[in-house]
């Protein structure tokens, strides 16, 4: 990181306006998701969270995916704003990371700790949810603009068929990303004595 991790997590920001380029190499976007998906905690070290890392013709595939998926079942008039964000926004893009879940290791655990068993389905999102942190921030350290998209559960048999996903992978979030060609606008933040509360 070229940032400390504390200017680094305010520094992390939705960019929407992105383009089919990279300052850093395939390898290094390779790199920081095998440094997350290596080091980001997990409730029990249960290491269930699955990334798939989408480039070229395979992120343009995905975004072709969802429109199709969309204009089935959404208005024509509904699907032109939808087309346009697609187009110019998240399809626009260099990359798309895929967040899965792993059910067959949640399912596992849920038959060795019946005390938590629903718990675990819970906790495997807040893991992938620490996933989806660590690898946005560290791709905005590195010059990536990026977002997060939740357009699953509507693509997701397409999407396990279209790359041969294991159909216990649990679609989880889409992160499309580029280099940036817009600065997204102020962001507001509700004040802190509404949201932490210190008792001593």
């Amino acid at each position: 990181m070229t940032r400390n991790f504390k200017e680094a997590l305010k520094h992390r920001r939705t960019y929407y306006h992105i383009s089919n380029s990279s300052p850093i190499s395939d390898n290094e976007i390779k790199e920081i998701i095998d440094f997350a998906v290596e080091n980001v905690p997990s409730a029990f070290n249960s290491q269930s969270t699955r990334v798939v890392l989408l480039l070229g013709q395979n992120h343009k595939r995905l975004w072709d995916i969802t429109k199709e998926t969309l204009k089935r079942i959404v208005s024509a008039e509904v699907f032109k704003g939808t087309e346009a964000k697609i187009d110019k926004s998240l399809a626009a893009g260099y990359g798309t990371i895929l967040f899965f879940e792993d059910n067959a290791v949640v399912e596992q655990l849920q038959n060795s700790f019946p005390t938590y068993y629903d718990k675990f389905p819970i906790w495997a999102q807040q893991t992938s949810a620490m996933h989806q942190l660590a690898i946005w921030t560290m791709l905005e350290d590195a010059g990536l603009g990026a977002s997060l998209q939740h357009y699953n559960p509507l693509i997701d048999e397409t999407v396990c068929v279209e790359w041969h996903i294991d159909p216990k992978w649990e679609l989880v979030a889409q992160m499309p990303f580029g280099a940036p060609t817009e600065q997204p606008g102020p962001k507001e933040i509700k004040p802190l004595n509404e949201r932490v509360l210190v008792f001593k």
